[in-house]
Parts: structure tokens; C-alpha cells; sequence
């Protein structure tokens, strides 16, 4: 099995009328056989709990085929709703793409 990683870029705010598209983005990662998808929030200014829903519905369906959902490079605001609503103990949150990358290559068996 491949051990490749999906990197997916956001920008801007993560709202009721973006979450749709986000989730899209985020599950094209099942498409291209990736085993894991790391989706970078370094230019996402804001994210309310509609983003955070499409967000848990995406690592729920890359779950389900056993693809790791990754993130990193979150703010101050999306750290604070993570917490708020448990989800910084449900996903795992690097703090930009090279401490991910390091993270990676420290963990191959």
C-alpha cells in the first residue's frame, strides 16, 4: 500500500457557504489513494462550526477507508473552537507542514 499524502490548501473564512466545497476538497483525497490527507488552515482567517462539521463529516468518511486526516498551521481562533468542542483531542493538529513531515519520517517502519 502506498504511504502517500494528500496536501490540501485552504484560504479565507470556512462558513455555511463554503463548508460544502471544503468537505469536497478535503474527501478528493479518497480519489487519489493517499493514506493520509493533511489539510494546511495557514491562510484560513476564520472558521465558524459549520467549517468544523464538514471538517468531522470529511474525517469520517476518510475513516471509514482507513485514510488518516491530518491538519495543521491552525490559528488562534480555529485552535479555540477545536477546544471548545473537543475536537483538538479528536484530530491530530501539527503545527505547520514541517513538523508533519518530520512527524512522518520519524514514524516509518
Amino acid at each position: 500500500m502506498s504511504s502517500s499524502v494528500k496536501v490540501i490548501q485552504v484560504d479565507g473564512i470556512i462558513d455555511a457557504t463554503k463548508s460544502q466545497e471544503f468537505r469536497d476538497k478535503i474527501t478528493t483525497g479518497l480519489e487519489s489513494g493517499a493514506k493520509t490527507v493533511l489539510v494546511d488552515f495557514k491562510d484560513v482567517t476564520f472558521m465558524d462550526s459549520s467549517g468544523l462539521g464538514a471538517l468531522v463529516l470529511a474525517f469520517k468518511a476518510l475513516r471509514a477507508v482507513n485514510t488518516r486526516l491530518v491538519i495543521c498551521s491552525i490559528n488562534e481562533q480555529i485552535r479555540i473552537l477545536f477546544e471548545l468542542t473537543g475536537m483538538d483531542k479528536v484530530f491530530e493538529i501539527f503545527a505547520n507542514q514541517d513538523e508533519f513531515h518530520k512527524y512522518i519520517n520519524s514514524h516509518k517502519h
